[in-house]
């Protein structure tokens, strides 16, 4: 049977995962009528999110074709993934709103897919949302593949629009069928199958997955040869190292499920058991021809963080994974299959400077690692500089801002105090305007809230990296307020709290647990205040009709993860455990606070 090997790239949001499982429903499951929505989208944090966070394989059948398609994420954040993948396939299908058209992230992919020499097929989807524009799509779309230097083949790329969530495609926007066969036949014929390659056997792991029941498993193409159960490997890893190993099972995806081989052959994308301590990148060969291929390699990160032994008097009261070899085994196993992640160690044992392509990356390697029972403390989020020719280089966003006319001016307002360039703005002509920006990455840090605020939640906002230029200078970083800090350990005392409100919005209930220097809440001012939150209401043996105040609380602020990364000021920390997210000081004790 021939084979297809192809990748869904796009920006987040635009319906990668929905065609997906659309090609899945057409073709390998008709039976079951229906399949669960998003049904590739496996990780618990992908269901809660709505977003793809790793990338998935699976393969269909049509016209006498194997069809392997990858489907990858779309946030920025997570584009490390989207670099190895295209390794594994013969061309991409770039997925594109109807109504938005090229964003950020469909600029960052499809310059990741030509740089691999890869072709397009283009699919315009959500066409039938109110507002599509197809046409126009397809013209962005070609104005920019031509900005970013495509040949000549890959301008003249085929076209399909379609409604994922309908069912519908066609190669004319207003002659629809009711399936996906105009896209799946466009796939066979436009799509060339693998090279055969002849010579001894030799594939790289591109991504890893995990089961409890046979350990790590490395996904890969097949380059050259074959392969089959029980042969003998040399594993090559990215340094050139070289060691024996044993190849225990095979096996590829057909729809959701994976289904033994007897045998891999060139083009095929599967998946190998039995290989021990297998990394991203290793390549396997044949004994008798030792060949490592060259290092899958993806951009650097552009945010770092410290990664510490949670010291707070809670310690080990929530969590099962507590001491620094439990947190650096974490973060190297971690930093083996998540490429776009580096892990360093520090002078101090128990920290770990842990660095990524931005707070969302760094953010869901936290909250997984606190689901499996890890307690930590987290730093700020810092950026990552570079010197070059002597000049200080940061990273910058090319960012697009969706907002209601209303709102612009305020926006631009903001981002200029925060020294961001505006390159590009239209207004749809329905009362929405966007806005195209570039602007430095640690610029944007903590303006997620702010720019939710503003819009009152209607905003849209997306970015991709757009490299490093020359530092700017006079932005202004940090929040406005001042913290709350309690000065003792104990409960929190409902009495204590109304007393407080008039300082600040607090962020604790009566009740809960907490320490000194653990931060209570956000003061009303600019300083930060240290504060009793335990202060219990002195007893009287006098009473009288209407003299006790009638204690009426605001219910406190309660910041998620992400939220509390653009929180908190550089001499904070986030606990994270099992059970909890609370904000500290660095320094617990009030006078080591003040001695800083």
């Amino acid at each position: 049977m021939q084979i297809r090997n192809v990748a869904i790239i796009a920006h987040v949001d635009h319906g990668k995962t929905t065609l997906v499982d659309r090609l899945l429903q057409e073709t390998v499951i008709p039976e079951r009528m229906e399949i669960a929505e998003r049904a590739l989208d496996s990780n618990d944090l992908e269901k809660e999110r709505g977003i793809t966070i790793l990338s998935k394989t699976t393969a269909v059948e049509y016209g006498g074709c194997r069809i392997n398609i990858v489907d990858t994420p779309g946030h920025a954040d997570f584009g490390g993934e989207v670099e190895r993948i295209l390794s594994m396939v013969d061309s991409v299908i770039l997925v594109v709103d109807a109504v938005e058209g090229p964003m950020p992230q469909t600029r960052f992919v499809t310059q990741k897919a030509f740089d691999a020499g890869l072709s397009a097929i283009l699919v315009v989807n959500k066409i039938d949302r109110e507002g599509a524009r197809p046409h126009w799509v397809v013209d962005e779309v070609f104005d920019l593949f031509d900005r970013l230097g495509a040949t000549d083949e890959q301008l003249d790329f085929p076209v399909i629009f379609t409604s994922a969530t309908q069912g519908t495609s066609g190669t004319d926007p207003d002659l629809l069928v009711q399936t996906m066969d105009p896209l799946l036949s466009l796939i066979v014929s436009h799509v060339h199958p693998p090279e055969v390659v002849e010579g001894p056997f030799q594939m790289q792991i591109s991504t890893l997955d995990f089961s409890a029941y046979v350990g790590v498993i490395g996904i890969g193409r097949v380059r050259r040869g074959f392969a089959e159960p029980r042969s003998p490997v040399v594993v090559i890893d990215g340094n050139g190292d070289q060691r024996r190993g044993r190849i225990l099972s095979i096996q590829a995806s057909r729809g959701l499920d994976r289904v033994d081989l007897t045998r891999a052959e060139v083009g095929d994308i599967v998946c190998i058991t039995g290989v021990d301590e297998i990394n991203v990148s290793d390549t396997l060969c044949d004994p008798n021809c030792v060949e490592g291929l060259h290092p899958l390699s993806v951009d650097e990160p552009t945010l770092t963080m410290t990664f510490r032994v949670n010291t707070s008097p809670f310690a080990g009261t929530e969590g099962k994974y507590l001491t620094s070899r439990h947190l650096r085994e974490r973060l190297i196993q971690e930093a083996s299959h998540n490429v776009a992640l580096r892990v360093v160690g520090t002078e101090d044992p128990d920290q770990f400077e842990v660095s990524g392509r931005g707070e969302l990356h760094l953010s869901v390697l936290i909250e997984t690692m606190r689901r499996e029972g890890y307690e930590l403390a987290v730093s700020r989020p810092r950026v990552i500089t570079r010197i070059e020719n002597d000049v200080v280089m940061e990273p910058f966003e090319s960012a697009i801002f969706d907002v209601d006319a209303e709102h612009q001016g305020r926006i631009m307002d903001v981002l200029g105090e925060r020294k961001g360039e505006l390159t590009d703005m239209q207004n749809d002509g329905n009362g929405r305007v966007r806005l195209t920006y570039v602007v430095a990455t640690r610029a944007l840090m903590g303006f997620r809230t702010e720019f939710s605020s503003i819009t009152s939640g209607s905003g849209v906002m997306t970015f991709s990296n757009a490299g490093y230029s020359k530092q700017v200078a006079g932005i202004s970083l940090g929040r406005k307020n001042g913290v709350l800090v309690a000065n003792s350990e104990g409960k929190a005392v409902g009495y204590a709290l109304f007393n407080l409100q008039s300082r600040g919005r607090m962020m604790v209930a009566p009740g809960d647990s907490i320490y000194e220097g653990m931060i209570v809440g956000i003061h009303s001012r600019d300083n930060d205040l240290t504060v009793n939150p335990l202060k219990e209401k002195k007893l009287t043996n006098v009473r009288a009709s209407g003299s006790d105040e009638n204690i009426l609380l605001t219910p406190p602020v309660v910041l998620s993860l992400e939220q509390a990364l653009e929180f908190i000021n550089d001499d904070e920390l986030i606990e994270v455990t099992p059970l909890a997210i609370r904000l500290r000081k660095e320094s617990l004790k009030e006078r080591d606070r003040r001695r800083v």
